[in-house]
């Protein structure tokens, strides 16, 4: 679980890291231009590290089901190597799969209107600078998506109703709360991570679109993995007894 825990805040810090150097350096300069090898640069991070943390939180929410559901197989099953193997599989196939669809976007062909209305280069922030080659583009990120989002949390939503039916079974209430509480960080960022991500994919087209898209990104990409973290930190005992005594 550590070992997952750890993997978690690489990512986090690394996908803001992806993100706000740039921004602020647009905010403070004024110098709002990002040059074509920038914006793929930061293309194919925000990629990585969004596969990478999708995945993830599946793996973690598989950890939580066995620590759970199947305590006496928990050490057979995730063994340190086997821990070492998933995560060492996750960045790989992230990378790939990154790369995958960077290349792709580098292939599209794009208008004579080269301002992106957006924070930083993303899927959509392409689309719309984009007049040719989006075919197969759609289709590989539609391939992405279902594999690396849906897949994801559909696996996930079926560990945690496994996880909820056992807990609803335990008779006591003092297991029941000790049970609940350790999966309920990691509930916490799964559902955080996939509203936020669900209302970038699925804002809505308006006349106050780009505000509302560039308002979800913020969230998906900077408050959220600032809030991951904190998550985390407050099932710590120390930690509560410390911000009692405030």
């Amino acid at each position: 679980m550590y070992l997952f825990l750890c993997n978690l805040s690489i990512i986090d810090v690394c996908f803001s890291t992806v993100i706000v150097p740039k921004a602020l350096h647009m905010l403070i300069t004024s110098n709002n231009k990002v040059s074509f090898t920038q914006c793929f640069t930061q293309f194919f991070f925000y990629v990585l590290f969004g596969t990478t943390e999708d995945t993830l939180l599946f793996t973690m929410a598989y950890d939580r089901y066995l620590a759970i559901c199947r305590p006496l197989h928990y050490h057979q099953v995730l063994s340190r190597r086997t821990c070492l193997g998933i995560i060492v599989g996750i960045w790989s196939s992230a990378c790939m799969n990154s790369l995958l669809i960077t290349t792709q976007a580098s292939k599209l062909t794009f208008c004579s209107s080269n301002k992106i209305h957006h924070l930083f280069c993303d899927f959509k922030a392409l689309f719309k600078i984009s007049c040719g080659g989006l075919k197969k583009f759609f289709n590989l990120v539609y391939f992405e998506i279902l594999v690396f989002v849906f897949f994801p949390f559909l696996f996930s939503f079926i560990s945690y109703i496994k996880i909820i039916t056992i807990i609803v079974n335990i008779k006591s209430q003092v297991g029941r709360r000790k049970v609940f509480s350790t999966c309920s960080s990691h509930l916490t960022v799964l559902l955080l991570y996939y509203t936020t991500a669900s209302s970038v994919l699925l804002a809505p087209n308006s006349k106050y679109s780009d505000i509302l898209e560039q308002s979800c990104s913020v969230l998906y990409t900077i408050v959220t993995p600032m809030l991951n973290p904190l998550i985390y930190t407050l099932r710590n005992k120390e930690v509560k007894e410390a911000l009692k005594r405030l």
